[in-house]
This record gives structure tokens, sequence and C-alpha cells, in this order.
């Protein structure tokens, strides 16, 4: 038993450490932070998981706004128990408080590689649980799986997907417990923790172990009561580890439930020829499953069918499991049972590290029997080969691909050719261990640094921490005064979470998760948005500011990282208003519906009219009307005109939610939309001063076709708008204090009608006054409101996550039935005497097969 252990202990530091090294030369060859001038922090990475990495760090170091329940600094307060299980439910996530804080890119990229050298670490582990074999050999294809194409072409920058990947080997060995009834709770806290780490790719790795676990009961022929015994285990196991997470999980649940909904993808398989390109290295295409394993696992799976010193029934099996499964990627019923009945918004084939692992457990079936003959070898060579053919005309392939595949494959070859005519021992078989290794080294890191390099390509990119955000950080906290204001990071945004990473308590939130109220009640203001409403932006409005109890701006000029970025024509500033508390009083709700135009939703929920919106003329390039309003294409494709009347002095505001390009008022600076049809909404405006005339002219330069609203301009006077925000801190709470998931307000004496917390009325919210009963917070179009009565002299509103309460109480059972059979399972164990056979049950089905 010890060598055993010690073999797979081998195989895991193995494993582990070629993965590491494959990884790190990958982002060498593609000059990659952080081994080059190239960022990493491309799309969600950028936008979502650096900055969440970053609020937790601020969490486990005191300095966040909120706690586990509330996020005060996104989306002017969201729920944060589904985001933290969502992105930050890893326990590598953790490891970010080691580093620095303006290090966190690096700590980031850090828990990414150690992820996938766990992942290759447990596989190999795995491998040696299933068969035995060399332990140099189980490493070597541990690596292969954690190199998969999934991991190096689309984990990579989703981490989070990742815990999937070290969860699959993992659940395997569950499985392998469950077959021979052994250690029940380490198998329940493997289910457990992989739930909570992400339940998405857990539930696609739990899948994967049961089709596993079922061939192995296939193979293994065990009486109909022993299997049934199995495989009640089993899902007893993950049962009650599914209960344990249930508080995590349910939260994730019910906040999906409330998100905005996004866009409905419809699943379309990808031709043949791609799916078998995907196989090869340096093969990158988006929207395809990324098979690769490298050369070595790709031959010995392919040759298992033919290697004869493998029982017929296991090669029969395995061959039938990796090719069931792969074929399940590409059939619309099963494509929708691998993503739990929906499809994906994004790549449609996340479940594809599951195929992956299938196919390397397949090539251990293959090795761990003995070297294969070359009859073997040259059957899986010439599949090799029709594969590549085959694929030679999918666009996945580029020429770059021929070279890294003829290094691989005459590596492979060579490899497995000298073990076959030496077996495991000798000098020769030394060197095929070079040659296989470093042949899957070589095409791995190639096949990174390729999709590193083709995503930066086609995705959007953001710049590691630097200048840009130490400043604006720098500029948060010498303004912020939370709770008695709000300090918003700016309308320019670095990334789709700044206030996360750069402080500050603003609308912006890009989440999977982001609240359907959330998103509405911004867009009815004029905010804007990406990602099909998901990301929310900053709100540039005086008018909001004063709603939302912005006391704070910075203003920054456009980050000049990404491609074709609007020169900077600012620098960095601070704006200051006087803005009412988080609180206010309102003498009567205004029942008035929201409409179409942000300027009139904005004075129902200020209270106030302070708008003029004028009828607005749109002038083509030479100066013609133009009845339809459409820029960017036509007679309106270069220099379009806007022209209406304004009070003299009043603040001009522009607003286009389908307009893409620059207006500019006069000589002011110019302001920039950006609208794409379904993904992104332009928000509305500031464009400058009316003149005394109280002609506005507005010149457009549109960069595609969009168009103007009939009511697209807003005449803000600016006094009247002083005047309101006056009043309602007047009549608003006289002290707010607000801790995680509660806010605590004064309120004067005599307060009458309703209370308003500037604040999402996100489902979870049940508010009290005085010393009376909670109830569920009322909605005033879209933020928090409470009926008062004159003896009203105070107000508590607390925020419960929604499926909080189920979910403890699903694993406070879960944790008292885990309690109960362990210790019923101890007792029995003190009273039954031992076996008398020296064979454990574990050692005779392992013979079995």
């Amino acid at each position: 038993m010890k060598a055993i252990s010690r073999a797979r202990q081998a195989a895991a530091l193995l494993a582990a450490a070629v993965t590491v090294v494959a990884l790190c030369a990958g982002d060498v060859l593609a000059r990659c932070y952080p081994f080059g001038p190239r960022t990493r922090s491309v799309n969600d990475l950028g936008n979502q998981f650096v900055p969440f990495h970053a609020h937790l760090w601020d969490l486990l170091h005191g300095r966040a706004e909120g706690g586990l329940y509330v996020n005060w600094q996104s989306g002017y307060g969201s729920s944060f128990l589904p985001d933290l299980g969502t992105y930050l439910g890893s326990p590598f996530a953790l490891l970010v408080a080691l580093f620095p804080r303006d290090d966190i890119d690096l700590a980031v990229y850090v828990v990414t590689v150690l992820k996938i050298a766990s992942a290759a670490a447990a596989m190999a582990w795995l491998l040696l649980t299933l068969r035995p074999g060399r332990w140099w050999a189980a490493g070597m294809l541990g690596a292969s799986y954690a190199l998969c194409g999934w991991t190096l072409a689309d984990a990579d920058y989703n981490p989070m997907w990742l815990d999937g990947l070290i969860a699959l080997p993992l659940l395997c060995l569950v499985g392998e417990w469950a077959l021979t009834g052994r250690r029940r709770l380490p198998g329940v806290l493997i289910v457990a923790l992989a739930w909570t780490a992400n339940f998405y790719t857990a539930y696609m790795a739990t899948l994967g172990a049961a089709l596993v676990l079922l061939l192995r009961l296939v193979l293994t022929r065990p009486p109909r009561r022993q299997a049934l015994a199995a495989a009640g285990r089993a899902v007893l196991t993950v049962a009650l580890g599914v209960g344990l997470a249930a508080p995590l999980v349910t939260v994730v649940y019910f906040g999906t439930r409330h998100a905005y909904p996004g866009r409905v993808s419809t699943f379309s398989p990808v031709p043949a020829e791609d799916m078998l390109g995907r196989l090869l290295p340096t093969a990158y295409g988006w929207g395809s499953p990324a098979l690769y394993v490298g050369t070595t696992a790709l031959l010995l799976a392919l040759a298992l069918p033919f290697h004869r010193a493998v029982p017929g029934r296991v090669r029969a099996g395995w061959t039938a499991l990796v090719l069931a499964a792969a074929l399940s990627l590409q059939w619309a019923p099963t494509h929708l049972v691998w993503h739990a009945f929906a499809t994906p918004q994004g790549s449609p084939y996340r479940q594809t590290f599951v195929v992956c692992g299938l196919v390397v457990i397949a090539a251990w079936q293959t090795l761990s029997y003995g070297p294969l003959d070359l009859r073997a070898l040259g059957v899986a060579a010439a599949l090799l080969a029709l594969i590549t053919a085959f694929a030679g005309r999918s666009a996945v392939i580029r020429f770059f691909t021929w070279p890294v595949l003829l290094l691989a494959v005459a590596g492979a070859l060579g490899g497995l050719v000298l073990l076959a005519r030496t077996g495991h021992r000798g000098r020769l078989a030394g060197l095929a261990v070079v040659l296989l290794l470093g042949a899957q080294i070589g095409e791995s890191a190639a096949t990174s640094a390729v999709a590193t390099r083709l995503r930066l390509a086609h995705m959007d990119d953001y710049a590691p921490w630097g200048e840009r955000q130490e400043r604006q950080s720098a500029l948060i906290a010498q303004a912020d005064d939370w709770p008695r204001y709000r300090t918003d990071p700016g309308r320019e945004q670095t990334v789709g979470n700044d206030p996360l990473l750069v402080g500050g308590e603003g609308a912006q939130y890009y989440s999977s998760l982001t609240s359907d109220v959330l998103s509405r009640t911004l867009t009815a203001l004029g905010d804007g948005w990406t990602s099909r409403g998901r990301s929310v932006q900053s709100l540039d409005n005086a008018v909001t500011d004063v709603i939302f109890s912005v006391g704070a701006r910075v203003h920054s000029p456009p980050d000049q990282h990404p491609r074709h970025a609007p020169p900077a024509e600012r620098p960095v500033s601070v704006t200051r208003r006087d803005v009412p508390p988080l609180v206010t009083v309102r003498p009567a709700p205004d029942t008035r519906p929201f409409g179409t135009s942000p300027y009139r939703n904005q004075e129902i929920l200020l209270g106030s009219r302070v708008y003029t919106v004028p009828r607005l003329a749109v002038q083509d390039d030479s100066g013609k009307p133009l009845p339809k309003r459409r820029t960017g294409s036509g007679s309106a494709l270069t220099r379009p005109t806007i022209t209406a009347r304004c009070p003299a002095g009043t603040q001009v505001n522009l607003w286009a939610a389908h307009y893409a390009g620059g207006a500019r008022l006069g000589d002011g600076p110019t302001a920039y939309f950006n609208s794409r049809a379904s993904r992104n909404r332009a928000a509305v405006a500031p464009l400058g001063t009316a003149p005394a005339s109280g002609l506005v002219r507005i010149r457009l330069t549109p960069t595609r076709p969009g168009s103007i609203p009939p009511d697209a301009i807003g005449c803000l006077d600016t006094h009247r708008l002083r005047t309101a925000a006056a009043h309602l801190k007047a009549t608003g709470a006289t002290a707010v204090t607000v801790s995680d998931g509660t806010v605590h307000a004064r309120l004067p004496a005599g307060s009458k009608g309703i209370a308003v917390l500037a604040a999402p009325r996100i489902a979870g919210w049940r508010c009290a006054t005085g010393d009376g009963p909670a109830r569920p917070a009322g909605d005033y179009h879209g933020l928090i409101a409470v009926p008062l009565d004159a003896a009203s002299t105070s107000l508590t509103c607390t925020f419960h996550p929604p499926g909080l309460r189920l979910g403890a109480t699903v694993g406070a059972g879960s944790l008292l039935t885990l309690v109960v059979l362990t210790a019923f399972t101890a007792v029995r164990r003190r009273r039954d005497p031992a076996p008398s056979s020296t064979t454990s049950p574990r050692e005779r089905v392992t013979a079995a097969v």
C-alpha cells in the first residue's frame, strides 16, 4: 500500500509540474502577462473575475463597502451571496488575500495556474486508482487532461469553470469509493466542496462521474444486489454532498430567477470537420468543442479497440462510452441535459472537459495494460491521419498547425514505438519518456500560445492594474464618505465592474445575476448597458445623482488601452454635489408609470419638474432635414446635426440609446455613444450649457447606422434641481447607518407619506418603522419604499438573500443525516467481526476488471 501511495504522489507531482511548465511556456511564447506586454484579461476575465476577486480581497481585509449579504459598491446595492457562489466559491479564491491589492491580476493568474495543476494531479491520482500502472504514464496523462483544449481555449479566462475540471476526477474517486463501500464522509465532503466551488461545472462533472461509475459496474459485473447497493451509496453520497452545499446553491438558483433575462440561444451543432479539427494541437475556433488532449493521449485512445492486451469488454466499454459522450456534444437533447436544460449564451460546449476526461481515462486503459504492439499503434496512426485529412479543410486549422502536429506526432510515435520495443525498463525506455513528455509540453505550450493570441484578436481586452486604476482609486479614496453619500467611479469605465476594482459606490455592475429590477429601472432613467442588459453602466446625469445620493463623481478620459479608443480630451477630476441622504421622505407616492422619455421618468422619481424637452430637427451632411432621424448611412454619413431650442443657461443632455458615435455641442467636449443592436445601449450624456440665444446645435460623427429619438434633448434647469435636492435633504433622514444587509435611518418627527431608500428593490428586502414588525419592502418605481405614519421616527431595512433559509434548512438536514450515518457505521464496524479474507472488497473489484 505504501508503494501504491508513493506512486500516486509521484504521478500527481509530475502531472502538476508538467502542467505548470507548459502553461507558463505558452504565456512566454505568446508574450502574455505576466511574462510579456500583452494582457490576458479578455472578455469576462477583465470585466468580472478580476474585479470580483479584488472585492473578495477587500472583504478579507475589511475594506469593502458591504459584506456577504449586500455589495453596496455595485448597482446601487446588489445581492452578493449569489455572486460569491458563482464567481468566488472556490477555496482557491481565498489565496488572493496573500497578494498585494495592486497585484490582483497576478493573484488571479496564480490561482488559475494552481487550479489547472490541481486538476492534473487529481486525474493522475484517479488513473492509478482505476488501474495500476507506471507512475510517469499516469502523470503524463493527468497533465494531458488538465491541458486539454477546453482548458487552454475556454476556461483559462473563465477561472470559475476550472473548479469543474478539478471536480471530475475527484467525483470519479468518490464513485470508486461508493463501488467498494468505503470513505463515505470524505466522499460527501468532496461533493459538497465541488458544488460549492462552482455548481454549474460541478453538475456536468457529476454527470460524467456517474457515466464512469455506470461503466465500472457494467465491467465488474457484481451481483445485482451489490450493484444496486453501490449505486445507492453513490446517489446518497451525492445527495448529502449537494445538500451540504445547498445554502449557496439555492441562493444562486434564486438569484438566477431574479436576474435580468439574457439572450435566448438555440443550439446548432458545428460541422464534423470542425469538431475533429479541435482534436489537433493549435486548432482554435470560437463556439466549437475544444477536444484537444495531446497527440499521445489521442493515439492511445484511438488504439484502445485494437490493443489485444486489454480485455475485450474493457475495450468495448470504454470505446463506446467515449464515442457516446462525443456524439452527445452534437445532439440537441443531450446538449440540454449537459447544460441543465438551458442553452448557455456563450460557448455551447462547456461540458467538453468531461469528454476530454473520458478520452484520457480511455488512453490510460490502453497504456496501463502494457506497451502498445506495433499493429495497434499503426492502426491508431492511420486513424489519426484520416482525422487530420478530414479536418484539414476546417477553418479551425491554420498554417502553423501542421509543423506543430508533425513534431507532436513524431515525438508521440517515437516514444510509443520505443516503449513497444523495450518495455518500461532500460535507457531506451527513459528516452521514450523524455520524448513523450517533451512532445506533450511543446504542443500544449504552442496550443496555449495560439489560443491566447487569437483570443486577443477577436475579444475585448483590458489592461491589468496600472497607472489609470491607481489614479482613480486614490481620487475615490479622497472623496468617499459612505454612507453619507455615494462616490461614483465615473462614466468612462475601465472594466465592467469598476466599483469593485477601484472603489466607490456606483450604478455600474456586470454579473450573470444582475437583477431584473436594476437593469429595467436604470434603463428607464436613460442608462446604457452592454451584454444585453446584464452589464449596466454608470450614469453621468445630475438628476439621477440627486436621486441616488451620488455626492462625488470621478471624471476620467476614455481608457486608451482598447483599440480605437476615443482620444483623451480632459484630465482626471472629481466633481461634488450637495445631495439628499440615502433615505428620503416623499409626501405621497407618484403612481404614474414610467414612459418612454428618460427625462420624464427621472422627474417622477425626483418628485419635481426640472426638464424642458424641446422639439428637435435632424439634418443630414448637407443640412437637409432627415424626417426619420437616421444617421450613419445615406446622406447622413459623416456630419449630421441636431438642432433645438433650450432655455438659456440650461444644461443640454442628449439621450440617443440607439446611436453610435460622437456628439458635440459648440466647442465643448465630445460625448461618445456606443450602441449596437440588441447588445449595447447608449446612455444619456450631458453636452454643455445652452447659449444665451437658446439655439442648440449638436454635431454628430456617427460610427455605424443609428437613430435619434424625437425627445432626445433634455434641457435641465439646474436651479430647479438644486431647489428639489435641498427640499429632499431637508425632509430626508437625519442620520443613516449601513451595515452589510441592514440600513437604519432616523427620520424627522412627523414624517408622513413614504420613505424611499435609494437602492433597487431586489427580492429579499424587509423593512420596519419604529418598533413595528418587518414586512416586505414596497416598490417605488424600482426603488425600496416604506409607508410612514406620523409616529414614524426611524426606519430599519434588512436584506436576506432569497433561498438562504431554504438552503440552510436543507444543509442542516444533510449534516444531521451525515452525522447519524457516520455514527451508525462506526458502531456497526465495532460490533461486526473483521472479515476472514485477506482480500479487501476494493481489491476484489479491481481484480474483476
